[in-house]
């Protein structure tokens, strides 16, 4: 089998962050979200890549490659737009040929990865097999509708959800697909539609599977779900202290203190994890935070929070909390007169003040 990863898309959801950084890209627990997603491909045996970029593409071929870090094969595929799941399929479809392959949406994870999947699909052979999950706001996505345990009715983001099933951003195909994707008419989002493929193979007597899934799984379009994930991700950690921690510090619980970062006169409370060449000074990192590499904390309180690389906060008075900071940003207290908020804000950006 192959892979068939899904690295393109605009992340507006996630601006301004996406801005200046593939949706993909940013990092769960430090990591990359994408990297998730190649590792359970790969874990699963699928070595033969094929990566599906847009406007990004360079950052995400920077960040992947060819592959050999996983013990893949990457091969990129431009989908010029973001024309939907089903389109894309097509543009793989010269790569995939005549065999049967994972579609897995870089922007996705799911805990306890995929091989249990993939293994069930080898052995039952059907034209296509989806994964499910039982989610409280069914009408953001995809939604099945089954009977008798079989799927009859897929829609996408339906006003009034037949069911709480969601369509999971990890299905496997055979050839017939790409049949079921040239027969599809934009959908109302001028795009084609996956469940749309799906529903035409189920229309027309194809043999489609559905698994429900027990464990978790998110898409991360939202900084809510990012969170989530990073929470997710954060409490299966095992501790870990490469970096240095002087004696006046406290590392409580399970926290992972990666090469090159100090922890000087603070408090870090797990779980969490400090990036590489990070610095904490005189302050206190609660749990469910992430900081990446090369950032300042000083002064400040943080907790379930993630913090990209290259940024700094200083001496902020409160706690800072369920928050996304990006890349090369500075948070401090200024002492400019009069006292006075001042911002510099960029387009999509979400402020809150208290």
């Amino acid at each position: 089998m192959k892979g068939l990863v899904l690295s393109g898309g605009q992340g507006t959801r996630l601006r301004p962050i996406t801005a200046t950084c593939a949706k993909q890209l940013v990092p769960i627990a430090n990591k990359p979200i994408l990297f998730y997603g190649l590792e359970a491909l790969v874990k699963a045996g699928i070595r033969d890549l094929g990566i599906i970029v847009g406007e990004t593409r360079k950052e995400i071929m920077a960040a992947v490659g060819d592959g050999s870090k996983w013990g893949a094969r990457a091969t990129y595929l431009e989908q010029e737009k973001p024309l939907g799941l089903a389109h894309a399929v097509l543009v793989g479809e010269e790569y995939l040929g005549d065999e049967p392959f994972v579609m897995y949406l870089g922007d996705n994870l799911l805990t306890g990865g995929i091989t249990e999947f993939v293994d069930e699909f080898q052995k039952y052979q059907p034209n296509c097999q989806i994964l499910l999950a039982e989610v409280s706001h069914p009408e953001q996505f995809g939604v099945a509708e089954l009977s008798g345990g079989r799927v009859v009715k897929l829609e996408e983001k339906p006003k009034n959800p037949k069911s709480n099933l969601a369509l999971v951003g990890v299905c496997m195909f055979d050839k017939h697909i790409f049949q079921a994707a040239r027969a599809l008419k934009p959908s109302w989002r001028n795009e084609l539609e996956i469940v749309d493929a799906i529903q035409y193979l189920i229309d027309n007597g194809y043999n489609v599977r559905s698994h429900i899934i027990s464990g978790w799984w998110k898409d991360t379009g939202r900084l809510e779900d990012m969170l989530e994930a990073n929470r997710v991700v954060l409490d299966t950690i095992t501790g870990n202290i490469e970096g240095f921690v002087d004696s006046s510090s406290r590392i409580e619980g399970r926290v992972v203190i990666q090469a090159g970062a100090e922890i000087i006169n603070s408090v870090v409370r797990g779980p969490a994890i400090i990036g590489e060449k990070s610095r904490i000074i005189n302050s206190f990192i609660g749990p469910f935070t992430s900081v990446h590499h090369q950032a300042l904390i000083q002064g400040s309180e943080l907790e379930h929070s993630i913090i990209l690389g290259n940024s700094s906060i200083i001496d902020i008075g409160g706690k800072i909390v369920d928050s996304l900071v990006g890349k090369n940003v500075e948070l401090n207290r200024s002492n400019l007169r009069p006292k006075a908020y001042r911002f510099m804000v960029g387009d999509n950006s979400r402020v809150g003040i208290l």
